[in-house]
């Protein structure tokens, strides 16, 4: 079985060298740097969610890395959730955001080898491209130029085959929920699926509305995920007319 959490770490472009700063600073120079030379910051949801037919990618690079940002920004949310705090759907864009930092450790989202399920890690990327197929995105054209791409990002065959099959089968709604078995996973997962896409269809919008219901997540905690990946994710810079690196 191949590294789960190091294919998550590409998907969010944990690999971009010398990022650094708050949350937004970090997607910012990765984004750009994903447009320099993609194939170098294994930002591989630039690939599968960004691929030239107006879908924003923003926010993908996030200052931990793959599981360590999902973990960490589903326990921000949870947190502010537990504590009766109102959610912030729009922050200041003129206030510095908040650095974000590790869920600690008897938390629920640890991110140490000896908790983190293999699985589990394999069901969040499960559940990433899942929200990208929600709106009929992703057809059989597609998914086959997305796969030439992949092969360039430096993958071993289990990895590539991994997706494949993602994109290619049938979305198992059921298989996503039953993988979490803890409240503080099925945050995880409603996190990761929301840092996947801009719910701006009603496909998409529908389909995490869908998520969170099976998932059981209460809507005043639905509301602070959506405020706070919202907080750390970018607009995607607009590129000049035939510059489209994903082409």
């Amino acid at each position: 079985m191949f590294d789960a959490k190091k294919l998550l770490d590409q998907f969010l472009g944990s690999q971009v060298p010398g990022a650094g700063g708050s949350v937004k600073d970090r997607a910012g120079q990765a984004i750009q740097m994903a447009k320099d030379n993609p194939w170098k910051t294994g930002a591989l949801a630039a690939v599968l969610l960004g691929t030239g037919t107006g879908r924003e990618v923003a926010g993908t690079a996030v200052k931990l890395g793959g599981l360590a940002a999902i973990a960490g920004l589903g326990y921000q949310a949870y947190k502010n959730y537990q504590a009766g705090k109102e959610p912030v759907a729009q922050p200041d864009p003129a206030q510095p955001q908040p650095e974000l930092l590790p869920p600690p450790a008897d938390s629920g989202f640890s991110t140490e080898p000896a908790v983190v399920r293999n699985d589990f890690v394999l069901f969040l990327v499960r559940a990433m491209i899942a929200a990208a197929r929600a709106d009929g995105h992703i057809d059989d054209g597609e998914r086959s130029r997305i796969m030439d791409k992949v092969k360039l990002a430096g993958l071993d065959a289990e990895a590539e085959q991994f997706l494949n099959d993602e994109l290619t089968k049938p979305t198992d709604l059921d298989a996503i929920v039953a993988a979490a078995r803890t409240e503080e996973e099925k945050v995880e997962l409603y996190t990761a699926s929301r840092l996947a896409i801009e719910p701006d269809s009603r496909a998409e919008r529908g389909y995490l509305d869908l998520l969170a219901g099976r998932l059981g997540l209460a809507d005043a905690l639905v509301d602070h995920i959506e405020a706070t990946v919202s907080a750390a994710k970018v607009p995607a810079q607009p590129q000049p007319t035939g510059s489209n690196p994903w082409a």
